[in-house]
């Protein structure tokens, strides 16, 4: 295990097969500015060759990021009652409006090449909503895609968001599915500015609680599925 500056600690990498194209590292619990940074750091790194594709899998305190779409970021609780009730906020260049985060919720973060996976940047998005659909799928909760509307919806409600930026062909952040968190938080903004949107979760959805170990367990399978590609 590695510390990080905040002081979380991030777990080893996930085991992997022999001759492995992906790196999958679980980072437990941990900060989403110490994340932010290491997705640089490996965004980096993956641009010069470095390192192979990574995604990170993590879930994170209680936080509120807003996105680069300005018009996107509404808030209804003002920065103090939020920083009062130790919600972070923070600002980030993806694409998007505001979202949240905290425990209970499933993120990943993939760190890949798209050029080598032979993706386009909308295909991209729609290969981490096939993800998310089938590890909902198997979790129990049918999800859909909504046309012009990223992430995934149960209905009329959304249950997982979407939000990625490429820069020189290599992706950094990624896809949030709301497993078993607490819901209240998302009622501090309007969901990816879009009015009226309710977020939902397995939780709420089915009763059911997944074990967060098991959701990250079938995660990493269909990451391998989907985005691992044969070594030459």
């Amino acid at each position: 295990m590695t510390g990080s500056d905040s002081g979380i600690l991030m777990e080893s990498n996930v085991k992997e097969p022999a001759n492995s194209s992906l790196s999958i590292i679980d980072c437990g619990l941990a900060d989403y500015r110490a994340i932010l940074a290491r997705q640089h750091e490996l965004r980096q790194a993956r641009g010069q060759n470095e390192i192979p594709d990574t995604v990170l899998i993590v879930e994170h305190p209680p936080v509120i990021t807003l996105g680069a779409r300005r018009s996107a970021n509404k808030l209804i609780v003002n920065r103090d009652e939020l920083a009062r009730r130790n919600i972070d906020i923070v600002e980030i260049r993806r694409g998007g409006g505001t979202t949240a985060h905290n425990p209970g919720q499933l993120v990943f973060y993939p760190i890949v090449d798209l050029r080598q996976l032979g993706l386009g940047i909308g295909e991209y998005i729609r290969t981490l909503e096939a993800i998310g659909i089938e590890l909902l799928g198997q979790l129990g909760v049918d999800s859909i895609q909504r046309k012009g509307l990223p992430g995934l919806w149960v209905g009329e409600k959304k249950i997982a968001s979407v939000g990625v930026r490429v820069s020189r062909f290599v992706t950094h952040h990624g896809m949030a599915i709301n497993i078993r968190n607490d819901l209240g938080i998302f009622d501090m903004f309007i969901p990816c500015g879009l009015d009226g949107v309710e977020m939902t979760s397995i939780l709420k959805e089915s009763g059911k609680r997944p074990s967060m170990k098991t959701a990250k367990k079938k995660l990493t399978e269909l990451l391998r599925e989907h985005l691992e590609r044969p070594l030459k």
